[in-house]
């Protein structure tokens, strides 16, 4: 299995109950790394806002996930969050939920329908998308193997994300992972060249 279903573009929901405003912003996103990348700027142009509650979810694998509270009480939002995104079948993906506080107590049921429906509407106005997952490899070697490198690359179509040409060269690519096998086995028939697997998006 080596498709997968995420969203194309980010997206936004909103969810209102009792003067409370829950805007949802859905990310599509590769990267654990990048998380905070898109939360600080909804912390600076939702500076009034008092919480900002998230989950996300990567790859394939059902335990990579994470939620996040942010104080509101344990189990109301980033749980909810995630639940959308499971429900779904959705990865690869952050949903930030910022709330506007309205005075009134929701209780954790209200809490718990309120992060669920503005994820809801945030993922209705987003566009789902098919991927395949693919698997990230870099390749350094001397210029003289460029013919060989290349020829692998035009047989298999496979996708340079980046590339570096001088006495040493190196080319990042990024190819389907059910032909990892079958282009890994051909680059390894090609003397004095390094293979490094970087990541799997």
């Amino acid at each position: 299995m080596d498709l997968y279903k995420t969203i194309k573009l980010p997206s936004e929901g909103i969810f209102k109950d009792k003067g409370s405003r829950f805007i949802a912003f859905t990310f599509p996103f590769e990267i654990e790394s990048e998380v905070k990348s898109f939360i600080e700027p909804l912390r600076k142009e939702h500076f009034k806002a008092v919480h900002f509650c998230y989950a996300y979810r990567i790859g394939l694998d059902l335990n990579s996930f994470r939620v996040n509270d942010d104080g509101e009480p344990s189990g109301s939002a980033g749980r909810p969050i995630l639940n959308v995104l499971l429900s779904k079948g959705i990865t690869n993906i952050l949903v930030v939920v910022v709330r506007y506080w309205g005075g009134t107590l929701l209780g954790v049921p209200g809490l718990i329908n309120a992060y669920k429906s503005a994820t809801e509407e945030a993922l209705t106005n987003a566009e789902i998308i098919e991927k395949t997952v693919n698997d990230i490899y870099q390749i350094t070697f001397g210029y003289v193997k460029m013919n060989d490198i290349m020829k692998i690359i035009k047989d298999f179509n496979l996708k340079i994300k980046n590339q570096q040409f001088d006495n040493q060269c190196i080319v990042e690519i990024e190819f389907r992972q059910n032909i990892s096998s079958q282009v890994i086995e051909r680059l390894n028939k090609i003397d004095e060249i390094e293979v490094f697997f970087l990541y799997t998006v």
